[in-house]
Parts: structure tokens; C-alpha cells; sequence
């Protein structure tokens, strides 16, 4: 079933502030699924879904359930990398996320897609394992976590290229992915990743051993999202064109 989406690219956004703008977002959509003896008492029940590709500063985030043991630094040794940190209410437990790392949000309504939460994180690793196929990379699912990983199931190799961490209330979804393109992989050196002590993490770049143009990793994660979700793009937007562009500007309207 074809579904509407609106995709915005933030550029390098705070993670908060985009927080915050997804939250905006998801209770939109959920708002407008309400009803009074089962008739809608919202006229915005179509409203189309949103993909958001963002770039954060420096910021370490914990899922709901996580556990801080699984943070191996204090709030000062953060600052002292330039880092904030956020307890969220998504699933998973700590990840990193931070420059030359593409963080995808889809606010969707699974229901006007016709899947579950299940079948919904099965697809988002799936358009991650067909992005980068695209540069020779082979991912896979692991049984112990979601995510994509290289090498999965190979004891003292696997290692995490992409993670994944969500929240859904009826139906609609919020957080997503976030996948290592150029990513400085040194901040997961101070925490369990994901909650995981034996195993490590990647990049694109490590893997390549190059840096990657992600305006074009960018296009290709896009396209297979577009692909695996069967989405139909209403409206494409760039706030921030260069992502070394580091001057603020406003929010796009969540309309």
C-alpha cells in the first residue's frame, strides 16, 4: 500500500530542538486517528507521514529501558568532548549520535501502511542493508538486537553500522536510525553501545577506508526507503543545503 510522506532534511540540527519537532509531528498524526463512537473527530485523519534526515552535534542518548551503567562517562568528562546527553523515551538503551552520521526520523502511521511495529523495523533495516549493498557492504540482522550489523553471528567481528531505536503509539512512529557514514567513532568508546560490551561498531568510511560523500548516501538511503515502504514524496525539503553549515535557521512548519 502507497503512503504519502513529506522528507525533510534538517542538516546539522540540535537534538533536542528535533526532538521536539517530531514530537510535534507524531501528536499531529495521532490526533487526528482519535475518535468519538468510532467516528473521527479530526478532520486531518490523511495527513501525509514524514521522513526526516538530521545531522547532530555531539549527544549521547539513553532508550527508556536502557541502563546508565551502560555509560562509562560521567556529565563533565561529556562536556569535555563537546557532548550533551539525553534520556529519551524511545526503545534500546545508549547510542552516540554526532557529525557525518545520517539520524532518520519517519513519522509514519503503520496503519495507512498495513504493517506492524515488527514488520515496520524489519523494513527500516532492510532499506539500511540496501543502501549500502550499493558500495559493496553485505549487512545483516543479528538475533540478539535490532540494527544492521557486518559480519553478524561471527564471535569477535560483528560489528554495528547502523542502529535502530523507536517509539510508536497507535500505530504512528517516532525516533528511528542512525547510520555511520563519516562518523568520528571514538565517542562509542565511552559507552556499551546499544548495550552491547562484545561487540563493536563501524562506518562506512572505516569500511571503505575513505570518507564518503554523504549528500549522496543520503540519496541512496532516501531511495530505498522510498523503495522498501513503497512511499509516494509529496513534498521534498532542504532547510540547510550544507551541513557544514553551522548558522541556525528556523524550523520548517510542521504542516
Amino acid at each position: 500500500m502507497s503512503y504519502n510522506v513529506n522528507f525533510k532534511d534538517l542538516g546539522l540540527r540540535d537534538y533536542k530542538e528535533t526532538w521536539d519537532y517530531q514530537a510535534e509531528l507524531f501528536k499531529k498524526i495521532i490526533e487526528g486517528k482519535k475518535t468519538d463512537g468510532g467516528i473521527r473527530i479530526n478532520d486531518n485523519q490523511d495527513l501525509p507521514g514524514t521522513l526526516i534526515f538530521v545531522e547532530h552535534p555531539h549527544v549521547y542518548t539513553l532508550g527508556k529501558n536502557g541502563s546508565e551503567n551502560n555509560i562509562l562517562m560521567d556529565l563533565l568528562q561529556m562536556r569535555a568532548r563537546d557532548a550533551t546527553f539525553f534520556r529519551t523515551d524511545r526503545g534500546g538503551d545508549v547510542t552516540y549520535h554526532g557529525p557525518g552520521q545520517i539520524v532518520g526520523y519517519p513519522i509514519f502511521d503503520l496503519g495507512l501502511i498495513g504493517i506492524g511495529l515488527k514488520e515496520y523495523i524489519s523494513r527500516l533495516e532492510e532499506a539500511i542493508i540496501r543502501s549500502i549493498r550499493e558500495f559493496n557492504i553485505t549487512g545483516s540482522r543479528l538475533l540478539e538486537g535490532t540494527g544492521v550489523w557486518l559480519d553478524a553471528g561471527v564471535q569477535g567481528k560483528e560489528r554495528k553500522i547502523c542502529a535502530i531505536g523507536v517509539k510508536a503509539s497507535r500505530y504512528v512512529t517516532m525516533h528511528g536510525f542512525a547510520l555511520n557514514v563519516n562518523t568520528d567513532l571514538s565517542y562509542f568508546d565511552h559507552i556499551n553501545p546499544c548495550g552491547f560490551k562484545d561487540k563493536g561498531v563501524t562506518s562506512l568510511e572505516k569500511e571503505l577506508n575513505s570518507k564518503q560523500d554523504i549528500e549522496s548516501v543520503k540519496r541512496i538511503v532516501r531511495d530505498k526507503m522510498r523503495e522498501v515502504f513503497d512511499l509516494i514524496w509529496v513534498c521534498l525539503l532542504y532547510t540547510s543545503p550544507s551541513l557544514r553549515d553551522r548558522t541556525r535557521s528556523r524550523m520548517p512548519s510542521s504542516a
